[in-house]
C-alpha cells in the first residue's frame, strides 16, 4: 500500500475566460481567489479534480515544517481574525503547540478541521520575485501543474 501524502494547492490563475466546469471544481476545492492555498490528502477523487485545474493552480507533496509555517504565519481563525497559536492549540485540542499539531496533520493523525474555527483557505501574497509565467506547466519552466516538493519553496515566497 502506497504511503498517503499532504497536498498543498494554490490558485495561480484568475477568473477571467474560466470555464464553468473548471470554476465549479476550483470552488470544490475553496479556491475562490488568486493566491488561495488549501490542504489535501492525495485521494483519487481530489487526484481527478487536480488534474482537470492543472492550468490553473499548482500543487505538490507538503511536510509538517511547511504545515506549521502556514498554520503560524496565515492561519486565521473565524472570530476576530485571531492567529494560531500554541497558547490557542492547547486550549481547542489535545496537542501542546503548532509544531505537533502540524506533525500529526501530516502523519494523518489529526486534521486541519479538528481545530475548532480554523478558515479552509490560506491567503497568500503573490510570490517575491515574482512568477515565470502563468500560461506555461512547472516542467516547462512555468509555475502551473504538479511541482513534488517545490511546492514549499514557492510557499516561503508567499508566506
Amino acid at each position: 500500500m502506497e504511503e498517503r501524502k499532504r497536498l498543498a494547492i494554490i490558485r495561480i490563475r484568475g477568473r477571467v475566460n474560466v470555464r464553468k466546469t473548471i470554476e465549479d471544481t476550483l470552488q470544490m476545492l475553496n479556491l475562490f481567489r488568486r493566491f488561495n492555498c488549501v490542504i489535501i490528502d492525495d485521494r483519487p477523487s481530489y487526484q481527478g479534480m487536480l488534474h482537470k485545474i492543472k492550468d490553473w493552480a499548482t500543487w505538490g507533496e507538503i511536510d509538517s515544517d511547511t504545515v506549521e509555517l502556514l498554520l503560524t504565519k496565515r492561519g486565521e481563525l473565524a472570530e476576530n481574525k485571531r492567529k494560531v497559536t500554541d497558547d490557542f492549540i492547547k486550549r481547542k485540542t489535545s496537542f501542546s503547540s503548532v509544531s505537533e499539531f502540524a506533525q500529526s496533520v501530516c502523519g494523518f493523525k489529526a486534521d486541519l478541521s479538528d481545530l475548532p474555527m480554523l478558515k479552509k483557505v490560506f491567503r497568500l501574497h503573490s510570490p517575491r520575485k515574482g512568477l515565470k509565467s502563468i500560461k506555461v506547466p512547472f516542467t516547462e519552466g512555468g509555475d502551473l501543474g504538479y511541482r513534488g516538493t517545490e511546492i514549499k519553496r514557492l510557499i516561503q515566497k508567499m508566506i
